[in-house]
């Protein structure tokens, strides 16, 4: 029992299980943002200007109510969310890019390739520290 408890106490310290749960805690607080915002602004918007409340339509059958205006307002909040998140993850895949780029370019100004044993070198090397070759300034 007792390396069954150490194995869970290092699965939970990992750093990706605690990334993923406070992604989904803020993903929970979002959700309610969003879903706020269509119950709350979009639906009231739609029904002002055409008459739409999503909310108010339902079907009734004997004593059973089948509210698809709900699942029509529940279809708006997911692709507000997807619209969100897809921005969100292309900003933060652009900026990632960049980053890569900078740092290749700082990476590739510093060494290069000797002519002769194909040995990594400084660009400042006039002689090969490998193969002793004399290098082309």
């Amino acid at each position: 029992m007792k390396s069954f408890m150490n194995e869970f106490r290092d699965f939970i310290n990992r750093g990706n299980v605690l990334d993923m749960a406070v992604g989904i805690i803020i993903g929970g607080a979002f959700t309610a943002i969003v879903s706020s915002l269509t119950s709350d602004i979009i639906s009231p918007i739609l029904g002002l200007f055409g008459g739409l409340n999503f909310d108010k339509y339902a079907f009734t059958f004997g004593e059973v109510t089948i509210g698809y205006g709900k699942f029509i307002t529940a279809v708006i909040n997911f692709l507000i969310m997807a619209l969100i998140v897809f921005c969100i993850v292309k900003a933060m895949n652009r900026a990632t890019s960049k980053l890569k780029k900078e740092e290749a370019v700082q990476e590739a100004a510093t060494t290069k390739v000797c002519p002769y044993c194909k040995s990594e070198i400084s660009l400042e090397a006039t002689r090969c520290p490998h193969c002793t070759s004399q290098l082309e300034a």
